[in-house]
């Protein structure tokens, strides 16, 4: 882990989240396109550091999301699919 994943993380720390069910969220990855990725961009401009490519398959953390919609604007290949969070689920910045 590099030195600004930690910090990142240390932020992210201060931040509450009231998640909803895995079924209900807010962001999905569609595995059969994300697999034919040439770049997986989404990795690279996440700010929270929620996507991981593990075992040749994306994983995407969406506990850890600050709803930002960086990663939708960067996958130029359909795979991620952002919504608002549903009532009452999502962040809640409470220091910024």
């Amino acid at each position: 882990m590099t030195e600004q994943e930690v910090d990142i993380r240390k932020k992210l720390g201060t931040l509450t989240y009231e998640t909803d069910a895995e079924e209900n969220a807010h962001i999905t990855v569609i595995q059969e396109i994300c697999a034919r990725c040439p770049h997986y961009l989404c990795i690279a401009g996440c700010p929270a550091s929620c996507f991981k490519f593990i075992e040749n398959k994306m994983v995407f953390r969406y506990e850890d999301c600050i709803e930002c919609g960086t990663c939708y604007l960067m996958c130029d290949q359909g795979s991620v699919k952002w919504n608002f969070p549903q009532g009452s689920f999502g962040v809640k910045f409470e220091l910024g």
